[in-house]
């Protein structure tokens, strides 16, 4: 049987750390039968929180994907549900996630509105543009403030908010919801898990504050669409609810709006009415524009793919993990058919792949499939080849779809085996890591024979360290963690010449390559439409064949593994352009090899003349305390080379938004609950990379 499209919802459930997203999760999966016994975070038994360190520590750390019905107006709905993580280290989750869904329910604390990582979730949205609906959590919690946390998602996120619920009592008073748009009360018990939605009439305190937002939501759904701004203003009384939720649904996939919800997860309050905001209002697969690519032997030439099962296939790979039954691959389906024993296409490494298994996934559980097709997210076991951010294809139809951008990572450390068959078991347990985790890094210094690891934080190295010992049975020492630090330069070198030159008997070497080196950002490089990679621009101005055209490619090749193994203290070079000038050949001793050296020798002249510095990753850090403690924690960031962006007051609490170098941040949190009395919270994110100052890099440089 055809899948109906316009009854699939692939979506997913994003948020600041804490604001209870797994918790929706937990309820969804409850109310759509996927579970008859829901797990709490607090108790380690959430179902989408399956890994050990989650149970623990009582945060999603890895996308967990799942697939459930629900039943509305006796039409059965399949949702495909992603449950994300809100921790900043595991952002890559979270951007992987969204890459592949229609839409999303992002979940904001009902005290808190907006948070730091909130803004972040946001802006990753954006970019990969997926409609959201909001729904303003945990309403029974003290200080909970529906009106504070609706005007943050407008002001903050500057977002076109309209309010379709909103509540009766919040904290302690929370009582239920009003539905703005039929106009009526709905009551939750805890004693059935909030399964009888018992409805009535609005209570008569509330009228009055109900008919004040929906005059507002009618208001801010009609300026929507001019042929009901027309009605409004000639017959208002003629608007049907249809028509404003049609009018709503449009926008909210154009994300010209974004409804807001409200509940309380916790207590069961809200949960299915967001399962059919997620139907009313966010689109199906094909409501989504078709997927754009382009055709890998000639990227000049754009592709489409439309979201039919007779089209050619394509899917984007999202996720990769190693399993006892082999490793998993998650895909999201974008057209054509996918059937088990199939051949795919990887067009970037022109690779065949052979489709061995299909499963539907249920968090930790699968369902064995023998076909599926376009707007479907699956897994498939058998592919060698395919990692995270690839295209597969039929062999016939080639296409490569957009691939995701992954952050580099802030922190390293190292890690050594305690014995030879650790030795041994490391270098496997790494690769199976890289592939799961594409934001995870690992290198050997031969010089050292250190292995380095890095990440995007200290709890993302310490979750892949308990990952090695715990569930991989390796035996390993690590180091402490340390800042990843890049290398670049402060001026210009000009006609620098790198010449390799070797006789030792027989055939000779000889290569010679002449550069000029400059500074240079990644916004100037779009600016003069040059391309970067990994933070290094090369540019061949090679004239009258000094050079033969077979050797520059080896050029550019010496001067990018140079580049990546740094100079001054084995730092990545970045923000550097090359520009290849002039050079000469040998008719017999020149070599690949040769020219491979002579860039190399070359870069790292120019770079030591034009004068090397260090950057230091900037993390942007978001402080919630308590007014009292303000002079203490600015005076704390102020010690550690930090700069106050900005400050908020929240009724009693304090919100700080500073840039601080990422070396002066260790250990913060502890430090900050103790000049606190544990009443303050943070979280950081990377900003930016800047320059070192010279007293301090000459610190870093003689601690290597």
């Amino acid at each position: 049987m055809p899948i109906d499209l316009t009854k699939v919802r692939n979506i997913g459930v994003c948020a600041h750390i804490d604001a209870g997203k797994t918790t929706v999760t937990e309820r969804i999966l409850f109310y759509t039968g996927k579970i008859h016994k829901m797990g709490e975070v607090h108790h380690g038994t959430a179902t989408m929180d399956s890994l050990q360190e989650e149970q623990e520590r009582g945060i999603t750390i890895q996308s967990a994907a799942t697939t459930c019905p629900w039943e509305m107006n006796g039409v059965e709905y399949k949702l495909n549900l992603i449950d994300t993580p809100g921790h900043v280290d595991f952002t890559i989750e979270v951007e992987r996630s969204l890459r592949v869904l229609d839409g999303a329910i992002a979940v904001f604390d009902g005290k808190e509105g907006v948070e730091a990582q909130s803004e972040t979730v946001w802006r990753q949205a954006d970019r990969y543009a997926v409609p959201r609906i909001c729904l303003v959590n945990k309403m029974d919690k003290l200080g909970a403030d529906f009106e504070y946390s609706f005007n943050s998602i407008k002001t903050r996120l500057g977002a076109n908010a309209i309010a379709i619920q909103i509540p009766i009592g919040q904290g302690n008073d929370f009582e239920g919801i009003i539905d703005l748009m039929g106009m009526r009360a709905r009551y939750w018990s805890s004693e059935n898990h909030g399964s009888v939605i018992v409805e009535k009439e609005i209570p008569e305190h509330m009228r009055a504050k109900a008919e004040e937002w929906r005059r507002s939501m009618i208001d801010r759904i009609c300026e929507l669409e001019d042929s009901l701004l027309d009605k409004y203003v000639h017959d208002p009384s003629s608007i049907t609810v249809a028509e404003l939720m049609a009018a709503l649904r449009r926008a909210t996939i154009d994300r010209r709006a974004f409804p807001i919800l409200c509940g309380s997860a916790l207590k069961y309050v809200g949960v299915q009415k967001v399962l059919n905001a997620v139907v009313d209002y966010l689109p199906c697969p094909n409501e989504r524009e078709d997927v754009q690519g382009v055709d890998p032997r000639n990227p000049e030439i754009r592709l489409t793919r439309p979201h039919r099962e007779d089209a050619p296939f394509s899917a984007l790979v999202f996720k990769v993990v190693a399993d006892i039954a082999g490793t998993l691959t998650y895909l999201r389906i974008y057209s054509g058919k996918l059937a088990k024993g199939s051949r795919v296409l990887n067009p970037g490494n022109d690779r065949k792949e052979n489709i061995s298994r299909l499963f539907e996934m249920h968090a930790g559980d699968r369902e064995a499939l023998d076909e599926t097709g376009p707007g479907q997210i699956v897994t498939v076991v058998g592919l060698k080849e395919s990692f995270t951010g690839d295209t597969l294809c039929d062999p016939d139809h080639p296409i490569i779809l957009e691939r995701m951008t992954f952050p580099e990572p802030v922190i390293s450390m190292s890690i050594e085996p305690n014995t030879a068959d650790d030795k041994k078991k490391l270098g496997e347990a790494l690769t199976t890591i890289r592939r799961e985790d594409p934001s995870f890094r690992s290198n050997y210094n031969d010089e050292t024979g250190e292995t380095i690891i890095s990440g995007m934080g200290e709890l993302h190295l310490e979750i892949i360290k308990n990952k090695l010992v715990r569930d991989m049975k390796i035996g390993v020492t690590v180091g402490k963690p340390r800042v990843a630090y890049r290398e670049t330069i402060t001026g210009h070198a000009e006609k620098v010449r790198g010449l390799f030159k070797k006789q030792s008997g027989g055939r000779g070497q000889f290569g010679d390559a002449v550069v000029n080196v400059r500074p240079i950002t990644k916004e100037q490089a779009v600016a003069e439409e040059l391309v970067m990679k990994n933070g290094v621009v090369f540019v061949d101005s090679i004239a009258g064949g000094v050079v033969p055209r077979e050797f520059i490619p080896s050029i550019e090749y010496g001067i990018r593994q140079a580049a990546a193994s740094g100079i001054l203290g084995g730092f990545p070079v970045i923000d550097v352009l090359v520009e290849l000038v002039y050079g000469s050949y040998h008719d017999v001793d020149s070599s690949q090899i040769a020219f491979e050296q002579a860039g190399a020798l070359a870069f790292r002249e120019a770079c030591s003349r034009a004068k090397l510095s260090l950057l230091e990753p900037i993390m942007k850090l978001v402080v919630t305390t308590p007014d009292d403690y303000f002079g203490n924690v600015s005076g704390d960031i102020a010690s550690r080379r930090g700069h106050i962006l900005d400050s908020e007051l929240r009724g009693v609490l304090r919100m700080i938004t500073a840039e601080v170098p990422l070396s002066e941040l260790f250990g913060y949190t502890t430090s900050l609950r103790s000049m606190t009395q544990g009443r303050a919270s943070s979280s950081m994110e990377p900003a930016t990379y800047r320059l070192m100052p010279d007293r301090l890099k000459d610190e870093v440089l003689a601690a290597l």
